[in-house]
């Protein structure tokens, strides 16, 4: 059996080979070739976000998803501020753990995993507690692949006059966003998600106004989002060693992305996927988690079979064994697991992957009909 397996995540993904092929090149951090390639990605990420460089600036930076959401919170939030935190998840959970480490001061508004926010309740709060300065929230909350609604949240804070703080970590590139109709301020997304590049950094794209405010507000060196975006103004280069290889794929897979169709192209072939996921999955007898108007089409969620012998160790292992990685749950109020439908992936895996779970329900003595 081949070693090379398909992932049914929400990234790290599957890659193409022409993606994985140009990281065979090596090259220097100071290297004007690099450079100029680094100068490409955040003019091209501009680009996809469809806003002005005069009024919005790319800004890479080196880590996970997770190191570009604390940059972001350790750089703009001052030690008189107080971010309001929405969440209905594991990642808005992931913010708010990241605000206590930084004594960051904060007030969140809890909902169940599969209930978007309530509007009313976020308003409510703003008018009675007038210290809060920013409020976040998660685009796509990949706990359960729920989409919650970042265009009348903006609205919200933009009439309150809050700094709007979005993680479109596995949104980015797959959906559409209206960074003006939604009055982002800054919006994180890393290089292993929908755009399809390897892991490495993160970048986030921010309000330029904004930005030239948080001068000396980060306590942390490596994760100062002001003076990383300075240095690369003034020099083009990164502040410290930047992941070289990880920035060729991604450029490489702007291109590919830019061959698709961009955005549009992407979202159609996700959408594809997903729509054909769920009507396999429910012809199997699984039953999703969310309710279709919630649902997204980057990860679905699915609750554990009501069956005795299904065990989801087992059944992992031996899609594992078949070639194929879907997802453990990360639900705390339900036992479920999830499929994503994003990477470099099309119908046919789909239906390959469905072929493989009809397999192993049998290995398992699973019937669910």
């Amino acid at each position: 059996m081949s070693n090379i397996k398909k992932l049914f995540t929400p990234g790290p993904l599957s890659t193409s080979e022409t993606v994985k092929s140009v990281m065979n090149i090596d090259l220097g951090s100071r290297d004007d070739e690099f450079i100029a390639i680094v100068k490409s990605i955040r003019e091209r990420l501009l680009q996809l976000a469809g806003v002005k460089k005069s009024d919005y600036e790319t800004i890479l930076m080196q880590g996970s998803g997770t190191f570009g959401v604390e940059s972001i919170l350790n750089s703009v939030i001052k030690k008189d501020g107080k971010i309001l935190i929405v969440i209905n998840g594991a990642y808005g959970n992931r913010i708010r753990t990241i605000c206590e480490r930084l004594y960051i001061s904060t007030v969140e508004l809890y909902y169940k995993e599969n209930q978007t926010p309530n509007l009313k309740e976020i308003e409510e709060l703003l008018t009675v507690d007038k210290e809060i300065t920013h409020i976040s929230i998660v685009h796509c909350e990949t706990t359960t692949g729920i989409i919650n609604p970042i265009d009348r949240i903006g609205d919200i804070a933009f009439r309150y006059n809050k700094e709007f703080i979005v993680d479109a970590m596995s949104s980015f590139g797959a959906y559409s966003i209206d960074f003006y109709k939604s009055h982002i301020d800054y919006l994180v997304s890393s290089s292993n998600k929908c755009i399809e590049g390897v892991p490495g950094f993160s970048f986030i794209i921010a309000n330029k106004e904004k930005l030239c405010q948080k001068k000396g507000v980060s306590s942390s060196l490596s994760l100062d989002l002001y003076e990383q975006w300075e240095n690369l103004e003034k020099t083009g280069q990164f502040r410290f060693t930047p992941p070289i290889h990880s920035l060729l794929a991604f450029n490489k897979a702007l291109d590919e992305l830019d061959k698709e169709g961009g955005i549009a192209g992407r979202s159609k072939r996700y959408k594809e996927n997903n729509s054909l996921l769920l009507n396999e999955m429910e012809k199997l007898g699984f039953e999703k988690y969310l309710d279709p108007e919630d649902q997204g089409y980057i990860i679905t969620t699915f609750y554990y079979p009501d069956n005795e012998n299904f065990n989801f160790e087992t059944f992992y292992r031996l899609l594992s064994q078949k070639g194929f990685i879907i997802y453990p749950g990360k639900l705390t109020s339900a036992d479920c697991f999830r499929i994503g439908n994003i990477g470099h992936i099309f119908k046919e895996d789909i239906q390959n992957l469905i072929s493989a779970i009809k397999e192993t329900l049998a290995e398992m003595n699973v019937n669910l009909l």
